[in-house]
């Protein structure tokens, strides 16, 4: 068992409570205090509740005493992403347009973690409604890395990687529509796990149809990633999607064989994305743990050539429809990414949008051709090491000029387009001690097969067991530029 409270995983956690190894209220006070501790440097946490949570977490000392069946996440506590609505308690998107917004509801995903005896202590911070994978705001500022805090801690679910890298929390719930769960994992030394289309049903009244953006979680574990799906995923009436998966298949084993395995690499998704260089030739020493289990690796890739017309435009169509709406109200306090995204989703035409659908058929096509020769894809999870906080996006990648605020993400951004289940997992460090993420896909539906590969390589590696080191509050960041 770990020395301390925060080290120990959501798994042990519960069991501990369980257990009255040590209570609700002990784990909740700890939790506070860890984030008094390490907010003033990386600024994850924008919103707390600690007199709400403490009377939770008495009411589930006093379950725990009653002897009744205890929920899995009985007494955990967990500050829950900004984008994600709260009943009762503030939920900004990291916007001045809802600077004072507070839902009537949970979102679905929280009132689920809620029945799973999750504590809710408040809301870690996002990039504005989750544009982009850098985390500020003019709400907020900027939260920064654990692992450096002059630099950024990705996004749009930053908050929640910096607050789970820092022994804040076990594990956090985040979102996902462009990397925003694996960005920042890789960027903070976490596991991220985007599920596959509707296994954590995401109901709406705009587009209940929406397939590109995604909820799910991040922890320091894949054994913790597996309980929280186990409580989050099912289906729901509200969502048409007619697949999904038993919650279940998350409760049964994590071993998995690699003999075997095929395994295929990408340095550049087969179409020239750039990557930096020295996260390649990190990434491609790791694969030598796969063959080392027995697996095969070699060079494959599907055919990426369409990818990013499907992500662009149907980002951008969710986008319009999504936000538009809130432009028209109070788009003079809304960044400019996100009205270039919003606009560019009202520009679609009939044609933009015939030509959307049968590109993502024949992206389809190629997935499965690929699936049909291999059992899992690997890629480079972010093409850059965390940048210097104080810039809006990276100017550049690899020397390669970005010409938008989604270029440095195409490494995500691409496999978001396929609607495959992907996994970061921690991969070890650069050279100066910057984390870097492997992302791992699998074939649709195939999610817990995925997270056994995952956890084979976590197992050989132990790489999130190393925690951040912050003794000193940065310098203020001010300057947002280009």
């Amino acid at each position: 068992m770990p020395d301390t409270i925060g080290e120990l995983s959501a798994v042990e956690l519960s069991a501990a409570i369980r257990e009255k190894k040590v209570s609700a209220r002990e784990v909740l006070a700890e939790h506070l205090n860890r984030i008094s501790e390490v907010n003033p440097v990386i600024n994850a946490v924008v919103t707390l509740d600690a007199d709400g949570a403490q009377a939770v977490a008495h009411r589930a000392d006093q379950l725990t005493a009653s002897g009744a069946l205890l929920p899995p996440l009985h007494g955990v506590p967990m500050t829950h992403k900004d984008t994600n609505n709260t009943a009762g308690m503030r939920t900004t998107q990291g916007s001045l347009a809802l600077r004072d917004f507070v839902p009537d509801a949970d979102d679905l995903i929280i009132a689920r973690l809620k029945a799973a005896g999750v504590i809710s202590t408040g809301k870690s911070n996002v990039p504005e409604f989750g544009a982009g994978s850098h985390t500020f705001n003019d709400l907020f500022g900027t939260t920064t890395n654990p692992y450096a805090p002059t630099l950024s801690a990705g996004g749009s679910s930053g908050g929640a990687a910096a607050v789970v890298a820092s022994r804040v929390q076990s594990i956090g719930d985040g979102s996902d529509m462009g990397g925003s769960l694996r960005i920042p994992a890789s960027f903070c030394n976490v596991v991220g796990f985007r599920p596959s289309t509707a296994v954590i049903p995401m109901p709406s009244d705009i587009n209940a149809y929406s397939w590109l953006g995604r909820t799910g979680p991040m922890a320091r574990s894949i054994e913790d990633i597996a309980l929280f799906m186990s409580v989050t995923a099912g289906k729901d009436p509200r969502i048409p999607h007619p697949a999904g998966l038993d919650p279940e298949v998350f409760r049964s084993s994590l071993e998995t064989d690699m003999r075997g395995v095929r395994i295929g690499w990408s340095r550049d998704f087969g179409i020239g994305v750039p990557v930096e260089a020295e996260i390649l030739d990190h990434l491609e020493r790791q694969l030598a743990i796969f063959e080392d289990l027995g697996a095969i690796v070699e060079e494959a890739t599907p055919d990426f050539s369409e990818a990013d017309l499907v992500f662009g435009n149907t980002r951008a169509m969710d986008f319009a429809a999504g936000l538009g709406p809130i432009l028209e109200r109070a788009g003079d306090v809304v960044k400019p990414e996100v009205h270039w995204n919003v606009n560019k989703g009202f520009a679609l035409t009939a044609r933009d949008l015939i030509e959307t659908a049968a590109a993502r058929s024949r992206l389809e096509r190629s997935v499965q051709e690929f699936f049909g020769r291999y059992d899992l894809f690997a890629s480079p999870c972010a093409q850059v090491l965390p940048f210097d906080a104080t810039l809006r996006y990276p100017t550049d990648v690899a020397g390669v000029p970005s010409e938008t605020y989604l270029d440095w993400m195409r490494s995500a951004c691409l496999l978001s387009a396929t609607g495959l289940p992907v996994l970061s997992v921690p991969a070890g460090f650069s050279s100066i001690g910057l984390p870097i993420g492997l992302q791992l896909a699998g074939n649709h539906y195939t999610d817990m097969q995925l997270l056994r590969y995952g956890r084979a390589f976590e197992q050989q590696t132990g790489y999130a067991a190393v925690a951040p080191v912050m003794t000193a509050r940065p310098a203020p960041l001010t300057t947002m530029s280009a």
